[in-house]
């Protein structure tokens, strides 16, 4: 599957199903009608992992459906001016981006070497950046990243409450249950959480809950926990 960067959710979602049923019996069609749209209802399941806050990525790295990040998902259209800063990417390529500066150099160094050591064992490519919008590169990491369908792009910004949010590649999204990355979202990435703990803490834990899921063998019950 092409990677054209989609925002994660929007009505776009291979999830996201849209039924006409034709009928020359009004009553017939009423009826399916209402069924379709109740079976709607149930399937329309959000590709965009965190769940809760769907809608937070379109404003964390672009602010509108122009940046795209073709993960898994949807994007809504409603929108900020978009944000392309490559000058905010450092000068050389990393797998981790600091620009809100939560991170302190020795923590970068122990996240870099799990994220190529993870990357090395399973061929899974995790990218974090850390950010205080509007204050990012936002759509110069599709290039600088070179994201993919086995790209996890984890955003860390606290603006909308829960510090943490991911965009799946296609290949991860059919390996790792959705289900784990609300999880991890909902226990690393709460307000309670990195406001008592620091936004250093969330980051660090997230990314060793990924790491360790994302090194499971893939069955029915990988990434149960989060750990």
């Amino acid at each position: 599957m092409a990677f054209p960067l989609q925002l994660l959710p929007s009505s776009s979602s291979p999830l996201a199903f849209s039924h006409s049923t034709v009928s020359t019996n009004p009553t017939k069609a009423s009826s399916l009608s209402h069924k379709t749209t109740k079976l709607h209802k149930s399937i329309q399941l959000p590709n965009w992992v965190s769940g809760i806050r769907s809608k937070s990525l379109n404003f964390l790295l672009s602010g509108s459906l122009a940046l795209a990040l073709s993960l898994t998902g949807v994007g809504f259209a409603e929108g900020k001016a978009g944000v392309n800063k490559p000058e905010l990417l450092p000068k050389e390529f990393t797998t981790v981006i600091d620009v809100a500066g939560f991170l302190s150099d020795g923590q970068e160094k122990r996240i870099t070497k799990e994220i190529d050591a993870l990357e090395k064992d399973t061929g899974y490519k995790l990218r974090v950046l850390a950010q205080n919008y509007p204050d990012t590169p936002g759509l110069a990491i599709k290039d600088f990243w070179k994201v993919d369908d086995n790209t996890i792009v984890f955003v860390a910004d606290p603006t909308f409450g829960n510090i943490l949010n991911f965009n799946v590649g296609a290949s991860v999204d059919l390996d790792i249950p959705r289900s784990f990355w609300s999880r991890l979202a909902g226990k690393y990435g709460n307000i309670f959480y990195w406001k008592e703990k620091g936004e250093d803490a969330s980051i660090e834990a997230a990314v060793m809950a990924i790491s360790s899921c994302l090194r499971e063998p893939v069955g029915s019950n990988n990434c149960s926990e989060v750990k």
